[in-house]
C-alpha cells in the first residue's frame, strides 16, 4: 500500500492518531506500506509520522535531521518488521523507495520521475495556483 500524507492527516491530534492507528493496523495485518510524508512535522508529530508509527512497532531512537524535516518511509510487514527511512528536504530530488511485495521482496518506486511526469501533465492554471500558494 502506498499512502501520500495530506495536510488533513496532520490537522489535529485526532487526525494524526487515526493515521498512525491505521498504519500500525496494516503493518500488524501483514500489509506492507510506503508512506510519503512531504509536510513538515507539527507540534503533534515533532519527529514526523514515521516516529509515531514506529514507536508502536518497535520503540527505538529516531530524530529527523534539522535540514531534512520531511520523511519517506517504506515498511516491510513480515514477521520481523523493517522500516527503510529517507529524510528529505524541499528541493531535494526524491529518491527511489522500496515498495515491499513480500517481506524480503520489493520493487523500487521512482518517486522523482513520477512527480515530474504528473507535474508536467497538470494544466498551467493549476501549476500556477500551486506555485502561488507555496510562495506564501
Amino acid at each position: 500500500m502506498l499512502e501520500i500524507v495530506s495536510p488533513g492527516n496532520k490537522s489535529s491530534k485526532a487526525a494524526i492518531r487515526t493515521f498512525v492507528d491505521k498504519a500500525v493496523q496494516f503493518l500488524r495485518q501483514g500489509v506492507h506500506l510506503l508512506i510519503i510524508d512531504l509536510f513538515p512535522p507539527t507540534l503533534r508529530d515533532p519527529q514526523g509520522l514515521h516516529k509515531l508509527i514506529w514507536d508502536e512497532i518497535l520503540e527505538e531512537p529516531f530524530a529527523l535531521p534539522f535540514d531534512k524535516p520531511l520523511t519517506l518511509a517504506a515498511y516491510s510487514a513480515g514477521p520481523v518488521k523493517v522500516a527503510c527511512v529517507e529524510p528529505v528536504a524541499v528541493g531535494d530530488i526524491l529518491p527511489e523507495m522500496p515498495l515491499f511485495l513480500e517481506p524480503e521482496r520489493y520493487i523500487q518506486t521512482p518517486l522523482e520521475p513520477t512527480y515530474l511526469t504528473t507535474w508536467n501533465a497538470c494544466p498551467a492554471p493549476f501549476r500556477e495556483a500551486v506555485l502561488e500558494d507555496s510562495a506564501r
